[in-house]
């Protein structure tokens, strides 16, 4: 990031680190990255998307595939993992998007915090 966040200080009650996690998901271009990302970000879903220029090489509909893509890491809470994947699903071009939650085992106290203040907050 070139705009990293400032190493604020953590929540008075910090979250262990596996509140939070990485949501994976795959598109075509540039341009369906940015939308994906934009509409996490718009909603308070995600704290950062980044984007990758990937190769992917799978199988679909019984035939063998190779396609450029954009790999999106999607840093977000745990609680919040739903809602991410209904608006990724509402907005994706894919048929069958890739979708995957992966557990943060441990992380920076200060940059899960920033991942709190930017996301919704919790419904207590």
């Amino acid at each position: 990031m070139s705009t990293a966040p400032s190493a604020a200080a953590p929540p008075a009650e910090a979250r262990p680190a596996t509140d939070y996690c990485v949501v994976l998901t795959t598109c075509a271009s540039d341009d369906d990255a940015r939308a994906l990302a934009s509409a996490l970000l718009d909603q308070q879903l995600a704290a950062c998307v980044q984007v990758m220029p990937i190769h992917s090489y799978y199988t679909w509909k019984g035939a063998q595939q190779s396609e450029p893509e954009r790999l999106l890491f999607v840093k977000t809470r745990r609680a919040l993992y739903d809602q991410v994947e209904a608006a990724l699903r509402a907005i994706h071009p894919y048929e069958t998007p890739e979708i995957v939650c992966l557990p943060m085992a441990a992380g920076s106290a200060a940059y899960l915090g920033w991942i709190d203040q930017v996301t919704l907050p919790d419904k207590r």
